[in-house]
């Protein structure tokens, strides 16, 4: 018989919840108030309740910037090459993973496979200019073959296949850990129904794998998309060059060089808040989508 939960439980809830609560509340909702200073010619010397109110001149501002759509396409295709080649990486790593029986055998390398995650990027990038560079191990290779060297981190051409490769080996280890607990919660009695109907690993996996892991894959999917704007900022910054700005200059480095380094704080508040509403359509909208085609969603 469950038990009645009391006023006096509740309160502990609260209490315990409360921490939690407080965070999100200090750090996530009240600094939300400070995007008012995309409507305002914002002076740190004058504050917020101070500066002068300029309506939607940032706005018009970034739309109107010469190399805005340059970087924004930049953004769009490597976030897209990350969602075509990076998303289905960890599915497939979890999937073949899953088909190893030696427990032995099958710890240590999903220990190695996630490793990469702990790894700063400021470890990874270095490892892999060094790797890339005109004296590095691949150009290495490539001379005992006869090829000729190329600096290829300074090669528009194949910057952002690295930039993209580099980020799938180093999160898809991490992200195979969801769709692991996804699958350790399917019912093993529906492969022995399907090994007795003479179904083999391969349509074992496309009748009742993937199936059951639909609802992870969704919600994952969404989430993803809601980001399809930002961009791993620390990675770019550490392997981006004058010689490939043309093809890596992303938003969130651009924020960052403007932002920052060129303290126009108005402008890049409302190229955040442009990220953020183009972030929440794409979620509502496939969400929506999601829903009436799958049945799936995350709301």
């Amino acid at each position: 018989m469950l038990k009645k939960i009391t006023s006096r439980d509740s309160l502990l809830l609260w209490l315990i919840a409360l921490p939690g609560i407080l965070h999100f509340v200090l750090f996530r909702y009240v600094p939300m108030f400070g995007n008012v200073i995309a409507f305002q010619d914002y002076s740190i010397f004058s504050g917020i309740l101070d500066s002068k109110w300029v309506g939607l001149q940032h706005f018009e501002k970034m739309f109107t910037y010469h190399e805005f759509y340059n970087i924004l396409r930049n953004t769009l295709v490597l976030s897209l090459y990350s969602i075509i080649f990076g998303f289905p990486a960890p599915l497939v790593l979890a999937l073949l993973l899953n088909e190893i029986r030696k427990t032995w055998f099958k710890r240590p390398v999903q220990t190695l496979l996630y490793l990469p995650h702990f790894l700063s990027w400021v470890i990874v990038g270095s490892i892999f200019i060094n790797l890339l560079s005109v004296d590095g191990f691949l150009n290495t290779i490539l001379s005992w073959f006869g090829m000729k060297k190329t600096d290829f981190l300074t090669q528009p051409e194949y910057f952002r296949g690295i930039l993209v490769s580099v980020g799938i080996w180093k999160e898809m280890g991490w992200g195979m850990i969801i769709y692991l607990a996804a699958l350790s919660g399917i019912n093993p009695n529906l492969y022995e129904a399907a090994m007795v109907d003479g179904a083999g690993r391969f349509r074992q996996i496309w009748s009742i794998t993937l199936p059951s892991l639909m609802p992870a894959i969704v919600v994952l999917f969404l989430l993803r998309v809601g980001h399809v704007l930002d961009s791993n900022v620390e990675q770019v910054l550490i392997m981006l060059n004058p010689l490939v700005r043309d093809v890596g200059e992303v938003i969130d480095t651009y924020v960052y060089r403007v932002g920052l380094l060129g303290a126009q704080f108005s402008l890049t508040t409302a190229i955040g808040i442009f990220k953020s509403l183009v972030g929440l359509l794409l979620v509502v909208g496939l969400n929506t989508l999601s829903r009436k085609t799958t049945g799936e969603s995350i709301y």
